[in-house]
């Protein structure tokens, strides 16, 4: 059954070759040269990206056909592990061209295996290490695209991979992380939900043009509850301005807490927690478990918490809104400022753009 899959990947391999995509063919071509160099250097950024992912896709694409496993589960497993080495980067460097899995020496050859450098198939397996030949060249490449992506498939495959039960189990005996798997499901079901890699746009969590204001109150002292200090930006705007979702994304929390009051705290693909508080309160749609997009309506800015359920009104209305990065155990704050500044700037060039 795993050498079907192995020729078959091979074959897969031919058939991108023959069709024109080269990526694999030349090891020194650059997949994002694509881009004319009149162009300015922001679009030719635009272009590149475009240019990875649709790379991307058509890899899920075809591991999804010779696997069965589909490509958006494919697609949660490797994006859940950029957004690691995004977050770790001297820890677990870049071994593929496009893809973000990283499986270390030990890993990948087998424990036990006297040779951390080998890459026979055979030998691997005999030592019980993870890596497999996926692109039929007879070897296992810890650099090779395809090597990496199928390694893993193989082992979800293990577990039947099929259902979402089995998958969710393969991954637990792949991660040993109960965090880990929460994350590749919630970015499963987003890719599912829109069908398509492209979901990193962004909206301002107010509506741009409504009367708002704000400035960067990072790191700022906090009084209640004990000393601390300010993880986020306050956006002061008038009770009941709609509060939106700034992202795609997954609700991951929505209820009451006694700092922020009705709060609701958002997943995004880039594995940060999206969090708003001090809410009046949530639009019925929206529930724990409920894809969002940028600009959606999630709530109503208010003056809630600093005590009990309902507690109201201990200050003026605003939204509190901080971003926080998942690093694999445990996650940090950080200012979400900067990005506040940005988005409202690329949404208002939108609303420009659009009355033209």
């Amino acid at each position: 059954m795993k050498q079907t899959f192995s020729i078959a990947l091979a074959a897969v391999v031919a058939s991108m070759l023959i069709s024109g995509q080269s990526a694999y063919a030349n090891p020194n071509q650059n997949p994002n040269s694509i881009a004319s160099e009149e162009k300015p250097a922001q679009a030719q950024s635009s272009q590149g990206e475009a240019d990875s992912l649709t790379t991307r896709q058509q890899l899920y694409d075809r591991l999804s056909t010779v696997t069965g496993i589909p490509w958006y589960r494919i697609a949660a497993v490797d994006q859940y592990e950029r957004t690691l080495s995004k977050a770790r980067p001297k820890a677990r460097p870049q071994l593929g061209k496009i893809v973000g899995i990283y499986i270390d020496e030990e890993q990948w050859a087998g424990p036990l295996n006297p040779d951390p450098a080998d890459n026979v198939p055979v030998s691997i397996q005999w030592f019980n290490g993870v890596g497999r030949d996926g692109d039929g060249d007879g070897f296992a490449d810890r650099t090779s695209d395809l090597d990496l992506l199928y390694s893993v498939a193989n082992r979800l495959l293990q577990y039947g991979g099929s259902t979402e039960d089995d998958f969710s189990i393969g991954l637990w005996e792949y991660y040993h992380n109960s965090r880990a798997v929460q994350r590749i499901q919630q970015f499963s079901n987003i890719y599912a939900t829109f069908g398509r890699l492209d979901l990193y746009e962004h909206a301002f969590p107010v509506p741009v043009g409504t009367n708002y204001s704000y400035r960067s109150t990072w790191g700022n002292a906090r009084g209640w509850g004990g000393r601390r200090t300010h993880e986020g930006t306050d956006i002061f705007a008038n009770h009941g301005i709609p509060v939106r979702s700034t992202c795609y994304g997954v609700v991951e929390i929505k209820g009451w807490n006694p700092y922020g009051g009705w709060r609701i705290g958002i997943r995004d693909l880039n594995n940060y927690y999206h969090y708003y508080a001090h809410l009046s309160g949530f639009d019925k749609t929206v529930g724990i478990g409920t894809i969002v997009k940028p600009g959606q309506t999630i709530g109503w800015v208010g003056s809630s918490g600093y005590g009990k359920p309902g507690t109201q009104g201990k200050f003026p209305p605003h939204l509190h809104y901080g971003v926080y990065r998942d690093r694999g155990l445990i996650e940090w704050a950080f200012d979400p400022y900067p990005l506040l500044r940005r988005w409202e700037q690329d949404e208002r060039n939108r609303l420009k753009a659009a009355n033209r």
